[in-house]
């Protein structure tokens, strides 16, 4: 029977879809706001900082970007226990892949590994949105990973409930070809105006750059300060 559903999930995931389709795929409720995407010269990784309990700011300086090696991260969006929970043991997952066969796993592999590990526990109740992002043998690659065990790949991701504000910026003004700093200046002005737009959005702006050396934090940039500018 699990052997099944594995196979039913990589059928689903088999392909890469387009943008329309991965929008009408990601949740929009899990309240901040996350994006990555890939262009010509590697990923860009960009997150708020704001938590939220209900209606009340619970705190402004989280960290959602999980490391899990240094070619891999993951995000956070949704509930911060259940994103946390998962994302650390998809992490042990990859470190013992790593030690056991003497390389680094494949990020297909363990954004698959995360999918199959939550599926067990649809309908449970679980709060999360997460993209696995990361660089392997095969070049960039972002998953987007959900509570119900959904898994879906592409170039280009908004996740949260700013990530409509977000894709308004990105889809005007993202292209492949563009050089690192124009990309950089991209992820950071789409958190920016999600943050401004979004209740549940807000804080510091973290940016994160990932190519084929692995991955490095640009900054961070108060979303009040960033005004200013």
């Amino acid at each position: 029977m699990e052997e099944t559903l594995r196979r039913d999930i990589r059928k689903i995931d088999a392909t890469c879809v387009d943008q329309e389709t991965i929008r009408s795929l990601i949740k929009p409720y899990h309240g901040t706001t996350t994006l990555a995407f890939i262009f010509k010269e590697g990923m860009v990784i960009a997150v708020d900082s704001r938590a939220t309990s209900g209606s009340y700011i619970a705190s402004q300086t989280v960290n959602k970007v999980i490391n899990i090696n240094k070619n891999l991260l993951g995000t956070m969006a949704g509930g911060a226990a259940d994103c946390l929970f998962w994302e650390n043991l998809m992490g042990l997952y990859a470190k013992n892949y790593e030690l056991t066969n003497g390389r680094r796993i494949t990020v297909a592999a363990a954004s698959m590994y995360l999918s199959n590990c939550v599926y067990r526990y649809k309908g449970y109740g679980l709060s999360m949105g997460t993209m696995i992002c990361g660089y392997d043998s095969s070049g960039p690659s972002i998953y987007y990973v959900d509570d119900d065990g959904k898994r879906v790949s592409g170039s280009l991701f908004s996740v949260g409930s700013g990530s409509t504000i977000a894709y308004g910026i990105l889809s005007s003004s993202y292209r492949f070809d563009m050089d690192k700093d124009e990309a950089l200046n991209l992820g950071r002005d789409a958190i920016f105006h999600a943050a401004h737009r979004d209740a549940f959005s807000g804080g510091l702006i973290n940016l994160y750059y990932m190519n084929e050396d692995g991955w490095t934090k640009v900054g961070s940039y108060d979303v009040n300060e960033f005004d200013k500018e």
